[in-house]
C-alpha cells in the first residue's frame, strides 16, 4: 500500500507546468505546484513544523534593478563607490540568489520566502520594496503574484517571513501590513500555537499564509507571527563544511516545542571571495560547484519534532532541491506504516 501511495504522489507532483518546445524537463520546470495536497492523509494531522519544507534565500532577488539607488542596507563606502556605472553591475551579480520568479519558486514546490523590504529613500510614497543591495521589484507586485497562485492551489501553505527592514518608520510599516492584508485578506493566519498547525486544521479554516514581522509592530496585528516563532540560524561561512557542523549543531539545539526551525544551506562570501570571483558573481564563484554537496547533506536528513523543518537554498532551480526536501517526508510515512506492523 506504502509503494502505491508513492507512486500516485510520483504521479501527481512530476508533472510539467509548463511544457517546452523539446519535451524535456528541466528542473525549474519539473511541477510541485500541489505537493502539500498531494499528501497521504496521515501526515495532514501532523505539525507543519514536523514537516520538510523547502525555502529559498533572498527569494525576491531574481531580479534587481542596477539603475536605482544602492539600497540603505548597504554602507556609506558602498554607496560612494556605487557612483561609477559598472560597480553596479557587479553588485548586481552579487546581490542576485534566485533565478526563478515567486511563481516560477511556487510551482517548483518552495513554499517559505525569505523577505528583506525598504522603503526608497527620497520616495515622496510610502511603496515598499524588495531589497538586497539593490532594490527589486515593488512588494505589492509580489504579494500580488503569490496570491494569484495560492488561489488556484488553494491548500497549498505558505511561510512569508519578513525578517529585515530598512528606512521604515511606521507609517511605512502601516502602509506595508496593509497591503498584506489586502493582497491575502482570509487566507492570512492568525497566530496560534505552533503545534496547532496543521495542513487539516488549516485547509478547515481556509488558510494559507503565515506571515513571519521580525518587528514590534506585529503586537498590533493577530495575523502577525512574531519573528522569534521561526529561528533561522546563520552559519556565515564560506565553507561547506563548516556550514554542515553548523547545520548539525542548530539542528541538535533546536527546541522541540514551540516554534518552526529554519536551516539556511546558504554559503556566505567574504570580502576575499568577491574580489577573487568579482566578474563571476555569487552563483558561478559560490553555489554553483558547492551546491550539490550542500544536497548531499539535505539527502541525509529526517524532518520531524528534532529534525529538518524548513530548509532554504540559494538558486533553488540548479539541482533538484525543492523535490529532494519535499522527499524527506517519505521517511515520515515509513515510520507510521511501520508503527502499524
Amino acid at each position: 500500500m506504502l509503494a502505491v501511495r508513492k507512486a500516485r504522489r510520483k504521479l501527481r507532483m512530476g508533472t510539467i507546468c509548463s511544457p517546452n518546445p523539446s519535451g524535456t524537463k528541466t528542473s525549474s520546470e519539473v511541477c510541485n505546484a500541489d505537493w502539500m495536497a498531494s499528501l497521504p492523509p496521515h501526515l495532514h494531522n501532523l505539525p507543519l513544523s514536523n514537516l520538510a519544507i523547502p525555502g529559498s534565500h533572498d527569494s525576491f532577488s531574481y531580479w534587481v534593478d542596477e539603475k536605482s539607488p544602492v539600497g540603505p542596507d548597504q554602507t556609506q563606502a558602498i554607496k560612494r563607490l556605487a557612483r561609477i556605472s559598472l560597480v553596479k553591475k557587479l553588485m548586481k551579480k552579487w546581490s542576485m540568489t534566485q533565478n526563478l520568479t515567486f511563481r516560477e519558486q511556487l510551482e517548483a514546490g518552495i513554499r517559505y520566502f525569505d523577505l528583506r523590504v525598504s522603503s526608497k529613500p527620497g520616495d515622496a510614497d510610502q511603496e515598499i520594496y524588495f531589497i538586497h543591495g539593490l532594490f527589486g521589484i515593488k512588494v505589492w507586485d509580489g504579494l500580488m503574484e503569490i496570491d494569484s497562485f495560492l488561489t488556484q492551489h488553494p491548500q497549498e501553505i505558505i511561510f512569508l517571513d519578513f525578517n529585515h527592514f530598512y528606512a521604515m518608520d511606521e507609517t511605512h510599516h502601516k502602509c506595508l501590513v496593509l497591503r498584506i492584508q489586502e493582497a491575502f485578506g482570509n487566507k492570512l493566519c492568525p497566530a496560534c500555537s505552533v503545534e496547532s498547525l496543521t495542513l487539516r486544521t488549516l485547509w478547515e479554516k481556509n488558510c494559507q499564509v503565515l506571515i513571519f514581522y521580525h518587528c514590534p509592530f506585529y503586537k498590533q496585528y493577530p495575523f502577525l507571527w512574531p519573528g522569534k516563532k521561526i529561528p533561522a540560524p546563520w552559519a556565515n561561512t564560506t565553507s561547506v563544511r563548516k556550514l554542515i557542523l553548523f547545520l548539525e549543531t542548530t539542528l541538535s539545539e533546536r527546541a522541540p516545542r514551540g516554534s518552526f526551525h529554519v536551516s539556511q544551506a546558504i554559503l556566505t562570501p567574504r570580502v576575499k571571495t568577491i574580489a577573487r570571483g568579482l566578474v563571476g558573481g555569487l552563483k558561478n564563484t559560490l553555489v554553483h560547484r558547492n551546491l550539490p554537496a550542500i544536497l548531499d547533506w539535505v539527502k541525509t536528513q529526517k524532518p520531524g519534532a528534532m529534525g529538518v523543518n524548513i530548509i532554504t537554498s540559494d538558486f533553488v532551480d540548479l539541482v533538484d532541491f525543492a523535490a529532494t526536501v519535499i522527499k524527506l517526508n517519505d521517511l515520515l510515512q515509513e515510520d507510521t506504516a511501520l508503527a502499524k506492523c
